[in-house]
């Protein structure tokens, strides 16, 4: 799938180091999950399956935060639990700390375990495991 144009107008309002790991975030994403739809969503680009969202990243202060929402489940090392729900994340400074081949990892688990976060709003806050 084609990336939005909008994500790639985020990456260019980025600092250079900033942009090197977005861009490479984003190609290994693809790659990885090649029938996913992409936006900016939250001000943030993210990947989506069936209208769940799956993968994104965010510039934080002190680094660039990749977050999978239903990481907390993977079975996989690497990740940190983040927000009250069952997102993980990882944290890169520079784009020599991202380890290729543990992102495949991840981005293999978000395409076999997710959380319902597309209906949200309709299970009254609650986040239940899809069937996939």
């Amino acid at each position: 799938m084609t990336r939005a144009a909008e994500i790639d107008a985020y990456h260019a309002r980025q600092t250079p180091s900033d942009r090197e790991i977005c861009d490479l975030l984003a190609r290994e994403i693809e790659r990885g999950l090649p029938e996913a739809a992409s936006k900016v969503w939250h001000a943030h680009p993210v990947w989506f399956l069936d209208g769940n969202p799956i993968v994104g990243y965010s510039r934080l202060k002190d680094a660039v935060r990749l977050m999978f929402w239903s990481g907390q489940s993977f079975d996989v090392d690497g990740l940190a639990p983040s927000g009250t729900f069952q997102a993980a994340e990882v944290r890169f400074a520079d784009v020599t700390e991202i380890d290729t081949a543990a992102l495949a990892g991840w981005l293999a688990a978000s395409r076999e375990v997710q959380w319902d976060y597309e209906h949200i709003r309709t299970n009254r806050g609650l986040v239940k495991r899809t069937s996939f």
